[in-house]
């Protein structure tokens, strides 16, 4: 018995069986699964005798079924297939399956009668001499390759008469999210009808499911895929269905709608698109036996401006299709660059033509339209000088950076597309790899394209891994110029740079790459590690960026051993089987062996290349992946064994539930420790909370004055006003309750909403409520309360502790603190509201005012008022003695306020302060009366105080 495996890549194209071969094979599927039967049928009608018995050169299919299971983006993915020989001799079976390039195969086997043959993952030995040579010209790639990313695994094996084989095979990989969503693709392309085909998909994700959908089998390459022009329903046959956190989707055709499908036995791609849950959270960190894996993917972000320089190939191979696709992408992203956006475009075949000399320029309407006019004028000929066009695209770059006065924290990239080798100049690939990286120096991305099949993918690839971008590889069909689009649409949009995950040393190692040069919008940034600590109970983790004109700094601690909330036993799809494989350590291996192989690509050291090589094999030896140092070997598992059971992969989820942490945030500056932190929290006596009730410190007096505001759910009080001088104004909006029972009050009031306005040195203001703050200074970021976080703009800070406190630094001469106000289980009269209280006032002008403001800069005095009414002076020591008179005075600015002793609650209701109450809505205390302070909308900085 003979049998043989192998590994290849690209796609092997099936040609369409005749029309007359498949009604037989309909025939043979349909009517009776035994050929015997079929054979009947063929006496029956003497013309298709012929194709049965072409039909039986090869073994029939009569089992195709995929299954996978996707636990918080990780994969694992089995096939398992059956073919019969139902013919009078032997025949060969040959089971093919194309799976991502980015995906790691992990088992396979394979059986025929009482013969079980199970593959061996082992390490492929270094060759040597001139052999060693040769192979070294074509390294084995750790990243996307062959047609649209995909590999062809194929194996075979001989099959006695009336038997047959059994097939299983197992992958796994890490999903990418790319344009806001999660893709997972299933080749199904058997290339001969199946008597029973079945694809199962089942997903949980803790965070929540969210726009779960399924699209149009996908086969551009071939036609007849019964894919109708602005169809998006899902493919005949599929069923969804989802909860939540958990969702299965199945296609299960038979052989009738394959036959509508395609008519030789290739239906294309099956693919499940979601994204999760992430509300106002920028990321998950989730911990499960010993490791962790951290996905952030921050939301609500403005994009930062780009200085991009679009590099395109124009020689003569470009000629046609590609050439047409090509503009056709540009003109749709020229017209996608954003305002603040600058660019240039360089042609380039044997010869290298720019069309704006020296300079990126701005995106204005009449650049776009002449920068559409000089593509649109580009005409294929000549060679390909790939050197030169990217050693001009990147000198071009480099002087506007150092010549301009740039946004300090712009992306700039060179976007290059090009569909040959290179034929003019340079063209030996070391060389021009070492030009590329000399010229670029790490101050910039490039990001590669290449188009058709004569193109050097892997020059184009390490061109951009040793560039801090990425590659995409077309092929030349009718749907490029939307692929184009959408690789661009993927990096349009930078919305962080500079992006650094940092974790305790003392708690974590071998964490994989933790720093970014950029995050762009609909991606998302993955770090996986091991503990060291496991005895620990929380892990600490801070991400340090920079968005347009802030620093971004997050932090949170996540808690590393709670009880799971979601028993997920018994859920179909998702039972624990033999392997109960920890997910998030496979997670961790897949990332850091993708690591090691790419740093392997990218290396021109032999020394280090060694190191690297048998690092990385030594890892997928461990964890049983075949990688490009890896392969399987065959081996018989003995006679009379058991054929392989579908034993799918069932990864432990033990503990899953409370182990998805969210993480938000955004950013202070570097060095501000946790105990700064802590410390930075300085609250005065003066503020506004509760019902309100406001508090005003006199420190000099040593002592304070209280009093109430009764407004009407909705006003909104002027707090603070000092627009004209320091430029900041506070209001807060009331919200309102029913008042208790047996009270005085028709009603109860607390702020809803604080806000803060600053216009020096520029206009930006702060939106706050118990949820959420919105930071805005031309660019608007969300952040929610229930996260710890800090962000600092040129004039602006604002830092969070988590459903705690928000503290504002205005020019740090300005602070105002926040207190978030939740109840667990509030009273008919309890709402959620905030406090607000002045931490610095130093930066606030003499001139001043507000309901609290105005008391900034003044002093007051204690007079007490005899039954003679005489008046005299109460010394400072003499408070205690005055606080039992119920007629006391307060002299404000010439007023005579009358007053009682009072003690208030303040801090969350954690301190007591005694003060001085003055009744009647502060009548007499504060200038004019309090609907003077009412503001038109929480943005009014004007001054409504008609007596002032």
């Amino acid at each position: 018995m003979i049998f043989w495996l192998w590994l290849c890549w690209g796609f092997s194209a099936s040609t369409g069986q005749p029309d007359s071969e498949l009604l037989a094979r309909y025939l043979e599927e349909k009517l009776m699964a035994d050929y015997s039967f079929a054979e009947q049928v063929a006496r029956r009608v003497p013309r298709q005798t012929r194709f049965l018995q072409r039909l039986e050169t090869r073994p029939r299919m009569s089992e195709f079924n995929v299954k996978s299971t996707i636990i918080s983006r990780y994969a694992f993915t089995t096939v398992s297939c059956t073919m019969v020989n139902s013919g009078s001799e032997a025949r060969e079976a040959v089971f093919e399956m194309q799976i991502p390039a980015a995906a790691f195969i992990s088992n396979f086997t394979m059986s025929i009668g009482n013969k079980t043959y199970y593959g061996e993952v082992t390490g492929k030995e270094k060759k040597h001499g001139s052999e060693d040579k040769a192979k070294s010209r074509k390294p084995p790639s750790p990243t996307d390759g062959g047609e649209k990313g995909y590999e062809t695994f194929k194996a075979s094996i001989i099959i006695p008469r009336k038997m047959q084989a059994n097939f299983l095979l197992h992958y796994e990989e890490l999903l990418q999210r790319r344009l806001g969503k999660y893709e997972y693709t299933v080749s199904i392309r058997p290339q001969q009808l199946v008597g029973r085909l079945r694809v199962e998909v089942n997903i949980l994700e803790n965070s929540g499911i969210v726009s779960l959908e399924v699209p149009p089998l996908r086969n551009s390459k071939h036609k007849g895929n019964g894919k109708v022009e602005g169809d998006i329903s899902p493919p005949p046959s599929t069923v969804i269905g989802h909860t939540k956190t958990l969702a299965k989707v199945t296609f299960s055709p038979n052989v009738v709608e394959q036959t509508r499908i395609a008519r030789n036995g290739i239906l294309g791609d099956f693919i499940v698109r979601y994204d999760v849950n992430r509300e106002l959270s920028v990321g998950d960190v989730q911990i499960l036996s010993g490791y962790f894996v951290h996905y952030f993917a921050p939301k609500d972000l403005p994009p930062l401006p780009k200085n991009v320089v679009f590099v395109l190939d124009s020689s003569a191979s470009m000629v046609g299709t590609k050439l047409r696709q090509t503009k056709e992408a540009l003109f749709t992203i020229l017209q996608d660059l954003r305002p603040e956006d600058h660019f240039n475009i360089i042609g380039f075949s044997n010869r290298i033509k720019v069309w704006q000399q020296d300079r990126l320029v701005p995106v204005t309407p009449n650049n776009i339209r002449d920068a559409k006019k000089y593509i649109h004028n580009m005409s294929p000929t000549g060679g390909t000088n790939i050197n030169g066009a990217v050693q001009t695209g990147a000198k071009l770059l480099n002087d506007y950076i150092a010549q301009n006065d740039i946004d300090a924290r712009s992306v700039s990239l060179i976007i290059f597309l090009t569909d040959g080798r290179p034929t003019v100049g340079e063209t030996q690939s070391s060389k021009i790899l070492s030009n590329t990286k000399e010229a670029i120096r790490d101050k910039f991305c490039l990001f590669t394209i290449g188009i058709g099949n004569d193109v050097d993918y892997k020059l184009l690839e390490r061109m951009a891994l040793e560039n801090c971008g990425m590659t995409r590889h077309f092929q030349e069909d009718e749907d490029a110029a939307s692929q184009l689009k959408g690789f661009y649409d993927e990096i349009g949009t930078p919305l962080l740079s500079d992006i650094r995950i940092d974790y305790p040393k003392d708690n974590v190692e071998q964490v994989t790459q933790n720093f970014f040069p950029n995050y762009f919008n609909g991606s998302e940034i993955i770090i996986a590690g091991k503990l060291i600590n496991r005895t620990s109970d929380s892990l600490h983790v801070e991400v340090t960026a920079s968005n347009s004109k802030k620093y971004i700094l997050l932090k949170t601690d996540v808690a590393i051993d709670l009880p799971s909330r979601n028993d997920i036993r018994g859920i179909s799809g998702l039972e624990d089987g033999k392997g109960d494989q920890n997910y998030i350590e496979r997670a961790w291996s897949y990332l850091t062996i993708k690591e090691l192989l790419n740093s392997w690509l990218k290396s021109d050291d032999s020394q280090e290349k060694d190191y690297l090589m048998e690092k990385a094999k030594s890892m997928a030896l461990t964890y049983n992946f075949v990688t490009p140092f890896t392969f399987l070997k065959m081996k018989e598992a003995g006679l009379h064994s058991e054929p392989p059971k579908e034993e799918y992969i069932s990864p432990s989820t033990e503990g899953i539930g409370e182990k998805l942490q969210s993480l938000q945030g955004h950013k202070a500056p570097p060095g501000i420790s946790r105990q700064q932190d802590k410390q930075r929290i300085k609250i005065s006596k003066t503020s506004a909370d509760g019902d309100p009730h406001f508090v005003i410190d006199f420190p000099s007096s040593k002592f304070s004055v209280c009093f109430n505001i009764d407004g009407e759910p909705g006003d909104i009080l002027r707090l603070v006003s000092d627009h004209k001088e320091s430029g900041v104004t506070v209001n807060g909006q009331l919200i309102g309750a029913p008042a208790p029972r047996n009270g005085h009050k028709k009603h109860r009031t607390y702020f809803s909403t604080i806000t803060i306005l600053s216009n020096k040195p520029e206009r930006s203001y702060l939106e706050i409520t118990p949820t959420r703050i919105v930071l805005d200074d031309g660019e608007r970021l969300v952040l929610p309360c229930d996260r710890s976080a800090t962000v600092q703009s040129s004039s602006l800070e604002v830092s969070t502790s988590a459903n705690s406190n928000i503290t504002v630094t205005i020019r740090d001469t300005i602070s105002f603190v926040i207190l978030i106000h939740h109840y667990k289980n509030p009273a008919p009269y309890q709402r959620d509201h905030l406090g607000f209280y002045i931490s610095n006032s130093k930066g606030l002008s003499p001139d001043s005012h507000g309901l609290l403001g105005q008391f900034l800069n003044d002093e007051v005095k204690l007079l007490q008022e005899s039954l003679n009414m005489s008046h005299q002076q109460a010394g400072q020591n003499n408070t205690e003695a005055l606080k039992s008179n119920p007629t006391n005075t307060l002299k404000v600015k010439g007023r005579l306020v009358p007053v009682v002793w009072k003690q208030r609650r303040i801090y969350n209701g954690q301190q007591e302060v005694d003060c001085w109450f003055a009744k009647n809505n502060a009548d007499k205390l504060i200038d004019g009366s309090y609907r003077d302070y009412l503001a038109s909308h929480p943005f009014d900085t004007g001054t409504s105080f008609g007596m002032i």
